[in-house]
């Protein structure tokens, strides 16, 4: 290999499923010891393209060259034998095996008699874990018992392993925020100054800026133009991304109308066996209330509770004023309660891979369209039809896999199902997740619209800047309690972090100690204060 060529090379390539062109005469290069960005929305082909640089997919035409070599990536082991190690955001671990068989899955080290030398094992990945400042995580872990986050960092880990001259970075921020994703920067500054090549595939443009050298932009599946990071602005990447110009990326934020003073849902002094130990909010009736926090600090089991997925020691929840016993979330989608969960990994909690839009959309309220035993498929596809087109979805979704969407369009169905309910509440966690640009707009739009119509969101967030443009009032969560609410002109990015940093307790503490000692205090429908 020579170190004076490209490090990647990709001329002319051209990938097809069908009738669906993937990549289109897409070409790019990318400088040996660089970070180099590769964006475009869900669908323009960078998911095709990062496959064929692992060895998962075979290009119809063009070539890939690594370090001036013409390459035929036939398996994952050709490119691992290249030097290429990829985590992928649709994280590919075997969620029964322990940290250490994931992370050496297939080249665990073999004894005498073809056996798994297992404290070996252990040791060379609790070694590697200390080295990347993982040390917490102990090998011996099985994968299922792990949070998203870590499963992600798990994902990069294993990467990073079998030491790469190149790494494919599929969307690694997209379950990480805060202190994690300072971790992820120093690991790659870290590879870099090593002479590793890495190849950050993301949408969020703050962090191309933070970690990368330079850029890439495909949009149906065509390279629209390669760029130096700090000689373009992000409304001329935005152009690129999408083919036109975001006025705003954010709808107008209006101050949300009365509609009752009975809040949609109340929580008082929530207590889980884990993390939340007193979890109190008000949720007016077409609001956007916003939870903010680091990660671990009880959000998730706060809305795992409102959806009766997390059993309560103690406290209590509200909808409408009527107290609710939640066993399972069967209760929470009752029509007379209308509590959904958006939750946030969509692959294996939201969504029926194998199944089309059609039984995904409708699946949680079949009995509506059944008659005697039988579904009236007619009304059926003609409701779920509304709906994805209310969504923006294609209509080839009522009889397609939804595998083969892009995760936009998966979320777009996750959240469609709900609206086909007839949801009052939708709690959405994390919903904007590993979605490009263009869909996160046509999503902020759907969640104002349903706020403005009279439902209520409970709406949490990585992005701190969603929260701070979307949301109508933020409440931050540390040590599993609210210790700071935010409304109107107080929220900020600042504001948030200072309080989700644990600066609260000290300037705030004392005052949401008194509000718990009493549960939340009662707001009126759309009040900012």
């Amino acid at each position: 290999m020579d170190p004076t060529q490209p490090a990647i090379a990709i001329r002319n390539a051209r990938k097809a499923f069908g009738a669906t062109v993937a990549l289109d005469d897409a070409s790019f290069e990318v400088a040996p010891g660089t970070v180099h960005a590769l964006l475009g929305e869900n669908g323009a082909g960078k998911s095709t393209m990062v496959k064929m640089l692992s060895g998962l997919l075979k290009p119809d035409a063009g070539e890939i060259r690594v370090f001036g070599q013409d390459c035929r990536l036939a398996s994952p082991r050709d490119a691992h034998r290249l030097g290429l190690q990829t985590a992928f955001q649709e994280m590919t671990q075997v969620r029964d095996l322990t940290v250490a068989q994931n992370m050496l899955l297939p080249y665990e080290p073999m004894g005498w008699w073809g056996t798994v030398r297992r404290r070996v094992a252990e040791q060379t990945v609790k070694s590697h874990l200390e080295s990347l400042g993982l040390g917490a995580i102990d090998p011996r872990d099985e994968v299922r018992d792990l949070d998203l986050p870590l499963r992600q960092k798990i994902e990069i880990a294993r990467a990073v392993l079998r030491r790469p001259r190149i790494l494919l970075l599929d969307e690694p921020t997209s379950t990480l925020s805060g202190r994690d994703i300072d971790w992820l920067g120093d690991l790659i500054a870290r590879l870099k100054a090593e002479g590793t090549t890495i190849v950050f595939i993301s949408h969020r443009m703050p962090e191309v800026r933070r970690f990368c050298d330079s850029l890439t932009v495909l949009r149906n599946g065509k390279d629209i133009g390669t760029s130096k990071v700090d000689e373009i602005s992000d409304d001329e990447v935005i152009r690129m991304i999408i083919g036109r110009s975001l006025a705003s990326t954010f709808p107008p934020r209006e101050a949300p109308q009365k509609v009752s003073t009975v809040p949609a849902l109340a929580a008082h002094r929530l207590k889980t066996a884990s993390r939340l130990t007193d979890g109190s909010f008000v949720l007016a009736k077409g609001e956007v209330l916003g939870i903010a926090g680091l990660q671990g600090m009880g959000q998730l089991e706060l809305f795992l509770a409102c959806f009766g997925m997390a059993r309560l020691q103690s406290g209590r929840i509200e909808v409408e004023g009527r107290p609710l016993s939640l066993v399972s979330p069967k209760d929470a989608v009752r029509a007379n309660i209308g509590i959904s969960l958006v939750p946030e990994d969509r692959k294996t909690e939201a969504l029926f891979l194998k199944l089309d839009g059609l039984r995904n959309v409708s699946l949680p309220i079949i009995d509506r369209f059944t008659r005697f035993g039988f579904i009236d498929t007619a009304a059926e596809r003609e409701a779920v039809g509304q709906v994805l087109d209310r969504v923006q979805v294609q209509p080839r979704a009522l009889f397609t896999r939804i595998s083969a969407f892009s995760g936009g369009n998966q979320q777009k169905v996750a959240i469609g199902k709900w609206l086909l309910a007839e949801s009052r509440t939708l709690l959405m966690y994390d919903p904007t997740r590993g979605v490009d640009v263009g869909t996160k707009h046509e999503l902020y739009v759907l969640i104002r619209d349903f706020a403005k119509a009279g439902g209520a969101v409970l709406f949490y967030s990585t992005e701190i800047a969603e929260l701070v443009n979307l949301c109508d009032r933020v409440l931050v969560m540390y040590g599993g309690r609210m210790v700071r609410e935010l409304a109107g002109d107080e929220i900020s990015e600042e504001a948030i972090m200072r309080a989700a940093l644990g600066d609260a307790q000290g300037r705030n503490g004392q005052g949401a100690a008194a509000e718990a000692d009493t549960g939340p205090r009662p707001v009126a429908a759309g009040s900012l204060h």
